[in-house]
């Protein structure tokens, strides 16, 4: 007998579609299910029916936690605090859970003992694992979470995994074009983690880029890309002052700002200075940095097309380009 539908109010559970639609609760959960589970073409056209008249809706999250199974998307990260992470991971976690997914996020901080760390914090099956975490590797990443579907976005790729590189050389050779243009000819270059791939690739297309054109770098100062170490980076490099500081995150070329602004040095009067990530609070009126930057809808559209079927992702990967962006600082 097919019973009634819940009182008005509350919330309907998996218990009350199967009773609406004559079935067991294991049913339920085979038809509603996003991979191919056994059970009769009927019983799924009565759980639909039943499950779209009492407007349920399956909590992904839920489902995946009590059967350890796909619909889980481990994304790794360092921190969140610097300004491009916001800019980022909003838009991301909204289109993971567009696809029906939830994401679970590790942030290990500066952990280098990842392994460790993701034992015995996390024990469940995933979909997928986004990788940007400096400290992981491709393998490990692969063995804790029992997915092949690795995908790298921290320079630390393997031949089984995938990636999505940003391609920053673009962008740097054309902000030194620039930077020599305005009468550049010394600069310093303060930069981020020294333990990311990323960021070795990012200081040496800097290099790279400022010998092409003929700017001396006369200083390198390393931060951890936040504002509070580019504050410490000005107090290094304020002393002799070249013509541009070169910052490789946009939070700490706010923070060089600030800290040169207590002697009273300002952009563009008294030096040049250009960041990276071109973050959206970086054309605010006080910051409005000249920066290098990708487009975040491209790096977000890739990692989606990758979450939604692994295997016909690229094999050699994807490359989004960077433009450089003039603003007042520069």
């Amino acid at each position: 007998m097919i019973e009634k539908p819940p009182r008005a109010g509350k919330r309907p559970t998996i218990a009350d579609v199967a009773r609406l639609a004559g079935v067991a609760p294991a049913i339920v959960s085979r038809a509603l299910s996003p991979s191919r589970r056994p059970v009769s073409l009927e019983k799924k056209e009565r759980v639909l029916k039943a499950a779209a008249e009492l407007g349920y809706h399956q909590n992904p999250l839920a489902r995946g936690l009590a059967t350890k199974s796909i619909d889980l998307v481990a994304v790794i990260i360092n921190h969140l605090s610097d300004l491009s992470d916001l800019d980022l991971f909003d838009p991301l976690l909204e289109g993971i859970q567009s696809l029906g997914k939830q994401a679970i996020l590790i942030r290990v901080g500066r952990t280098k003992r990842i392994d460790d760390f993701l034992r015995n914090s996390l024990s469940y099956h995933v979909h997928a694992a986004l990788v940007f975490s400096d400290f992981a590797g491709a393998g490990e990443v692969r063995a804790l979470f029992h997915s092949d579907n690795v995908l790298m976005l921290n320079g630390r790729f393997d031949a089984e995994s995938a990636r999505i590189r940003i391609d920053e050389e673009s962008g740097i050779a054309e902000l030194a074009r620039h930077a020599r243009g305005r009468g550049v000819g010394t600069a310093a270059l303060v930069t981020g983690r020294a333990s990311s791939l990323v960021e070795e690739a990012r200081v040496a297309a800097y290099r790279t880029a400022c010998n092409a054109v003929g700017i001396r770098l006369v200083r390198e100062v390393s931060g951890d890309y936040s504002y509070g170490s580019g504050r410490e980076a000005a107090a290094a490099i304020a002393g002799a002052l070249p013509d541009a500081v070169f910052c490789t995150s946009d939070s700490m070329a706010m923070g060089v700002m600030d800290g040169l602004g207590r002697d009273g040095l300002r952009p563009p009067a008294d030096y040049l200075i250009y960041g990276f990530d071109a973050v959206d609070r970086g054309n605010f009126a006080a910051y409005d940095v000249s920066s290098v930057g990708f487009d975040r809808t491209a790096l977000v559209a890739g990692i989606l097309a990758y979450l939604k079927v692994p295997g016909e992702f690229p094999a050699t990967g994807i490359d989004i380009p960077t433009r450089f962006i003039a603003r007042a600082t520069g």
